[in-house]
């Protein structure tokens, strides 16, 4: 290491090249999400016409995991977090499973490392039976306050 590269001006311009390039897919991850949010944040899924409706809504008149997602995003991305619990959930539990992998991938990402999720199979059948359960849930009369 040369005198210049240890300089108190920080690490050597190669040093930030390859940092910025460990950043540029977890940012430009960051930058999606944000940007889709945004939309749905200007564009109300409450007035009709912006959006498809759930087709298993239409043809069954049963909530999906996903049904009140849209109108979760655009009260999220107002900041009213109970509306967008009332909305949908599982979709405000995801944001929040979303924010915490993206900092870990930033930090493995800052640290030079990867980020590597390996989920067991009993994991993955775990997300399902949530996944699954709250889809009963909000169907049947008990479950009502979990409806969009």
């Amino acid at each position: 290491m040369d005198v210049l590269s240890a300089s108190s001006s920080g690490p050597a311009p190669a040093a930030r090249a390859h940092l910025a390039r460990r950043l540029l897919v977890p940012m430009g991850t960051l930058a999606g999400v944000v940007g889709a949010f945004a939309y749905v944040g200007a564009v109300d899924p409450n007035e009709p016409g912006h959006y498809p409706v759930c087709p298993l809504l239409r043809f069954t008149g049963i909530y999906c995991p996903g049904c009140g997602g849209l109108r979760s995003a655009h009260a999220f991305a107002h900041g009213d977090l109970a509306a967008a619990l009332g909305a949908n959930a599982l979709a405000v539990v995801g944001y929040g499973a979303f924010a915490v992998l993206w900092v870990m991938w930033v930090v493995r990402a800052v640290r030079g490392r990867p980020l590597r999720i390996t989920l067991r199979p009993v994991h993955w059948w775990a997300v399902g039976a949530v996944a699954l359960t709250f889809s009963v849930a909000r169907n049947l009369p008990f479950g009502a306050v979990l409806a969009p």
